[in-house]
């Protein structure tokens, strides 16, 4: 009995190295693993968002928002079952400190915990009392503070929530870890979409998905308290037609990123050295939305893209909190 469903098949086993995973500089050399290929672990998905690595329990959890669930990939099995349905739109996931599910809900407009007990606490859902947009995606602090972003995307049809006017301007936010407190980090993103922080946390890395004329990562440096940024500055240009997402760093410092959109070649996720240089690309047959590390040793890099969920083992690990 094959360990993966038969419908995430869509190509012959590939040549070692996977041609798929592409060296656009030799730094990125290093983290290529020469008989690690490209897998799709799972298709069936309208949008894929979100995914997080439970280390734990030895699964993955990610969003397929349209559908208006929550699915779980299990590692030791293959197994993909409904974690959660209906999810309020769900789309950005991630863990606190506590090892507690953390989510971004279009259709209640609001940020959630999801207590061991498998209760829901809102955490945000409005800001000086009127609504939020629809919180997209989410990242937690060392210091157990949750930073999030909050764009118009979700509302603005009822295919992945609820139409509605936005009623505040968007942000990106942080909840204090110790007593809830709210404050605005940033309101001079135009789209703010993913978002991670360098492994020591002096850079918060916000997409600005309706940056002018292109699409952009923006970079802040971190305030010694870890509770506001400054010094905003264009990280990365993403160029006619580039579409970064969702994205995550690892140990050194490399981001990756979640891209496609309008064009084949670019569709799949592009990793960026610390100096903003484009070092590497993994080919995805789809766009890819977002992405996390997993795996027993964090070296698994997941992919959510579009209708269907990828994985490749790499040589490196994710950054702490990613």
């Amino acid at each position: 009995m094959p360990r993966y469903p038969l419908s995430a098949g869509w190509r012959e086993h590939p040549r070692y190295p996977d041609p798929a995973v592409e060296i656009l500089d030799e730094r990125f050399a290093q983290y290529a693993i020469f008989s690690a290929a490209v897998e799709r672990l799972y298709t069936g998905c309208r949008w894929s968002e979100g995914p997080v690595w439970f280390g734990d329990g030895r699964y993955l959890l990610w969003s397929d928002i349209p559908n208006n669930r929550i699915l779980k990939w299990e590692e030791e099995t293959g197994k993909v079952s409904t974690y959660r349905k209906p999810s309020d739109f769900g789309n950005g996931n991630t863990r606190d400190r506590q090892g507690r599910l953390i989510t971004c809900e279009h259709g209640g407009r609001r940020v959630t915990r999801t207590e061991y007990d498998g209760t829901v606490t809102v955490l945000m859902d409005s800001w000086q009392g009127t609504p939020l947009n629809s919180p997209n995606d989410v990242v937690v602090k060392s210091d157990g503070s949750i930073w999030f972003t909050d764009p118009p995307f979700g509302i603005l049809g009822n295919y992945e929530g609820h139409k509605a006017e936005p009623e505040v301007a968007q942000a990106v936010y942080r909840i204090d870890g110790d007593d809830g407190g709210v404050t605005v980090v940033a309101d001079d993103v135009l789209g703010p979409n993913g978002l991670c922080f360098s492994p020591d946390e002096g850079i918060l890395y916000v997409v600005e998905s309706r940056g002018v004329p292109n699409r952009k990562i923006l970079a802040y440096d971190v305030s010694a308290d870890g509770r506001e940024i400054s010094n905003k500055r264009v990280h990365i240009d993403a160029g006619p037609g580039g579409t970064p997402d969702g994205m995550r760093s690892d140990v050194d410092g490399n981001l990756w990123c979640g891209w496609g959109m309008g064009a084949e070649e670019l569709d799949g996720v592009l990793i960026f050295a610390p100096d903003g240089a484009k070092i590497g690309r993994i080919a995805l047959p789809e766009r890819c939305a977002n992405v996390c590390f997993g795996g027993i040793k964090r070296n698994r890099l997941f992919m959510a893209a579009s209708q269907s969920l990828y994985a490749l083992y790499v040589n490196t690990q994710g950054a702490q909190g990613g």
